[in-house]
């Protein structure tokens, strides 16, 4: 299945505190499942962006649910297809 990354801001107006944050989590993850995704990780991050999560989709329909999951639950997210460093190395030995 293909993997991937989606860069994840929580408004500040969408959420009281820190556990219901984590309950919306929960929830998502259902939701993932629901969508023929799987997910792989999630991370707190510093910067631009309050969370990255990974996850793999059957194709890219379920990968398009999946992030419109994550932005009906007041999530702003960006998705991108990833590819692991090395299958990407050997993507650049073969040109």
């Amino acid at each position: 299945m293909p993997d991937y990354a989606a860069l994840v801001n929580v408004g500040e107006q969408n959420f009281q505190n820190a556990q219901e944050l984590a309950v919306l989590w929960q929830e998502i993850e259902g939701e993932i499942e629901e969508h023929e995704s799987e997910l792989m990780e999630s991370y707190a991050i510093l910067g631009e962006y309050d969370f990255l999560v990974t996850f793999e989709a059957t194709d890219r329909d379920a990968a398009y649910q999946t992030a419109l999951a994550l932005q009906r639950h007041g999530l702003e997210a960006q998705t991108m297809p990833i590819e692991p460093t090395e299958n990407f190395a050997d993507l650049v030995d073969d040109i």
